[in-house]
């Protein structure tokens, strides 16, 4: 059974920065692409950025530039470095495999607010 435990959010003003991790267990980490997903009030969930095994990246339009996913297999750990925020980046927070394999985490709050 895979488990995520998402942590790292809060809140945040416009500008600024926060850091998510996503623990995982149940998997080796380093046989999956992972990814970041987030879901916002009334919205879908959307993927916005993912990571292969062999740690190439893509990230969706709106946060390229701003977000960077890194990953460390050997801590089964895959992380989301979140700069320039925007208020328009509040939701919650997931990570699960690409494409999406397992039962989802609590995820973690972001709120970008002045």
């Amino acid at each position: 059974q895979v488990q995520f435990v998402e942590s790292g959010g809060g809140l945040v003003q416009p500008g600024g920065s926060l850091r998510l991790s996503c623990a995982v267990s149940g998997r080796f980490l380093r046989f999956y692409t992972m990814g970041w997903y987030r879901q916002a009030p009334g919205k879908q969930r959307e993927l916005v950025a993912t990571i292969t095994n062999g740690g190439s990246t893509v990230y969706e339009d709106s946060v390229r530039g701003r977000f960077t996913i890194s990953r460390d297999n050997a801590k089964n750990t895959v992380s989301l470095q979140m700069n320039s925020l925007k208020p328009e980046d509040t939701a919650v927070y997931y990570c699960n495999a690409v494409p999406i394999s397992w039962d989802w985490g609590q995820g973690t709050q972001v709120t970008v607010s002045s």
